[in-house]
């Protein structure tokens, strides 16, 4: 039996094969996935964890695709995308929250609102899901994950067992953590503060007002490129005071409106995207020393 026929016969209700990843990214592009598995469940996918580490396939954990650079000839190995029972969340008290993985920040955010709960406003501003969230130290106006978070649950690929880390046992920085590539993350627990909902939602108008002004919508882009070098040096302005802010390659683009948004305008492949990252990143080091780091994954072949 091969691999195919094995997945088949064990799993053929959620694996496929050579599945399009441009639907799976905000850039709208990328390769195919070799495999591409949405488990049902937390067991399903011990279970299939336990399957093919005897095949040793490479595994690559796909969010909502809000910060992902899929290159164009795709994914070898395993692609797994968490379905809808990691979507899930619940109160745990009145001031605590329970959110499945896959669960999109922004709907955290509605949720807190409705129950009252404060400091979750800044996830509305946020694209993707609390998994991605939490692995990146998601942040803006001065607020990040580490501040809410209480805990996570995840899946640790090399012994298929799930396991939960305290918010003491996870070092946090800008746009970090120290968590180790082999865990899954399956849920996070997070915490906020009582508040009145008039509140909460004078706050989150203010946020979302600011990110409509300062930020791009409506198009193919995958949020802020580059980390910022330091608080005083933003990345955009670096782009901007290079002449960055004009480059294009193909049909990529930087965006007008924030320049540390990049792109597609409609038919530009992975690899326009990629030059251009490149070219501003070089660019930026040729002109100021400065090495500006990703924000964005990129994966892929």
């Amino acid at each position: 039996m091969n691999l195919n026929e094995k997945f088949i016969k064990k799993f053929s209700d959620d694996i496929s094969f050579n599945t399009r990843l441009s639907n799976y990214s905000w850039f709208n592009l990328g390769g195919p996935a070799e495999y591409f598995y949405k488990p049902k469940n937390k067991e399903q996918l011990i279970e299939f964890l336990k399957e093919i580490k005897k095949d040793k396939l490479k595994i690559t954990i796909l969010g909502a695709g809000s910060n992902t650079l899929i290159r164009d000839k795709g994914v070898k190995g395993v692609v797994i995308k968490l379905g809808s029972n990691f979507s899930k969340i619940n109160l745990i008290d009145n001031q605590t929250i329970e959110a499945g993985a896959a669960v999109l920040d922004r709907k955290i955010s509605t949720f807190a609102k409705e129950n009252e709960i404060g400091n979750f406003e800044f996830l509305s501003c946020i694209p993707g899901s609390i998994g991605g969230a939490v692995i990146m130290n998601s942040g803006c106006y001065g607020y990040d994950v580490s501040k809410i978070l209480v805990s996570i649950n995840v899946i640790d690929i090399s012994e298929c067992k799930e396991k939960t880390i305290k918010l003491k046992e996870i070092d946090f920085f800008y746009r970090g953590t120290n968590l180790p590539t082999n865990f899954i993350i399956t849920s996070a627990k997070l915490r906020g503060v009582k508040e009145l909902k008039q509140n909460i939602e004078k706050k989150l108008n203010i946020f979302i007002s600011k990110k409509k002004k300062s930020q791009p919508s409506q198009i193919k882009t995958c949020g802020s490129t580059f980390k910022n070098f330091t608080n005083e040096k933003k990345a955009w302005q670096l782009i901007k005071e290079t002449g960055c802010d004009k480059f294009k390659e193909g049909d990529a683009f930087i965006s007008e409106k924030h320049c540390n948004f990049f792109v597609n305008n409609g038919n530009a492949n992975s690899s326009d995207i990629e030059k251009l990252i490149n070219k501003v990143k070089k660019t930026i080091n040729d002109k100021t020393g400065i090495n500006l780091e990703l924000e964005i994954k990129i994966i892929g072949e």
